[in-house]
């Protein structure tokens, strides 16, 4: 067995099972916290989404870095610890709107980040009593945060806004989580066992057009099986359609495998395999975080449609 394939066999289950057990202790700590939140937030539901939000503040700053790395190649260098920091305020203003008194300042203080990262960028540079590649250092912050500081945060929407027409959930945000994941499992061995034809051979040589019909049946496969585990805030359904999870799960890891391709396309830009090298198998952070992020503002779109 080859090793690539065996840093996966071994390491994707562990980070699955690490996963589960985060999503597990944010489920409870929601239980845990119900009465308290009752009493002092007048909600009618407990603090969610905590352990993503560990989880995020952690990793993201980290995938800046390695996201920095790429966008050396074009001498695209953002402020790391700014957009960093960014990032971790942008995952905890979407932990924030789950409250009643912050929803009220939450557009106000959304812009306010996303001002003030260009003007610290600017501040940054400016310090440094230098004005070439300004407009560079500038871009690529904000483009770092955005892109992924913007796409965490609807991960973390998904996982706590409540409203008459969505209710956020840990199975939703497993649901998301798993049908992209899946899709990149279906669309590897089956791309090993009956892959013929390219799909983007000048970008990704080793994606094939049977891998990703893979995949996506994959996807629709385990959108059915989660499917009744999904409850809603209408009326009289209590659990997602299972059509309608195949659906989910097949447009969800579409998705998701497009934006394995974007980061193809910046990897072949900086001329590197991978973003890194701290999972073994898997590349670098930003490797395995990037379909989830990508796909998570439609999966929010989506389930806010229903």
């Amino acid at each position: 067995m080859e090793a690539a394939l065996r840093n996966r066999l071994t390491y994707g289950p562990i980070m699955l099972v690490a996963l589960g057990l985060l999503l597990w202790l944010d489920h409870a700590f929601e239980q845990w916290t119900r009465s308290w939140a009752m009493r002092t937030f007048e909600i009618d539901h407990g603090i969610g989404g905590f352990g993503l939000l560990i989880l995020l503040v952690v990793v993201l700053p980290l995938a800046v870095v390695e996201l920095a790395r790429l966008f050396t190649a074009e001498n695209v260098r953002p402020y790391r610890i700014i957009a960093g920091t960014a990032c971790a305020a942008l995952v905890v203003h979407a932990f924030l709107t789950q409250f009643p008194a912050f929803k009220q300042i939450a557009a106000s203080a959304l812009a306010f980040i996303i001002v003030f990262v260009m003007l610290f960028a600017a501040l940054r540079r400016a310090l440094e009593r230098q004005t070439s590649d300004a407009i560079v250092r500038m871009a690529g912050t904000v483009l770092a945060t955005l892109y992924l500081g913007g796409l965490a945060w609807f991960l973390v929407a998904i996982r706590v806004k409540q409203s008459d027409h969505f209710s956020g959930h840990t199975l939703k945000l497993l649901f998301v989580l798993l049908v992209v994941k899946f899709t990149d499992i279906g669309a590897y061995f089956g791309g090993r066992a009956f892959g013929r034809h390219k799909l983007i051979p000048w970008l990704s040589p080793g994606k094939t057009w049977e891998g990703l019909i893979c995949g996506l049946l994959t996807a629709g496969a385990v959108g059915a099986a989660m499917a009744p585990f999904i409850s809603e805030s209408r009326p009289g359904v209590t659990g997602l359609e299972w059509h309608s999870a195949v659906i989910f799960g097949i447009i969800l890891g579409g998705i998701g495998q497009l934006g394995d391709l974007l980061e193809s396309l910046m990897k072949r830009d900086a001329d590197v395999k991978d973003s890194g090298s701290s999972i073994p198998g898997f590349g670098g952070i930003l490797d395995v975080i990037d379909s989830p992020l990508v796909a998570s503002p439609f999966a929010y779109l989506l389930f806010s449609l229903l």
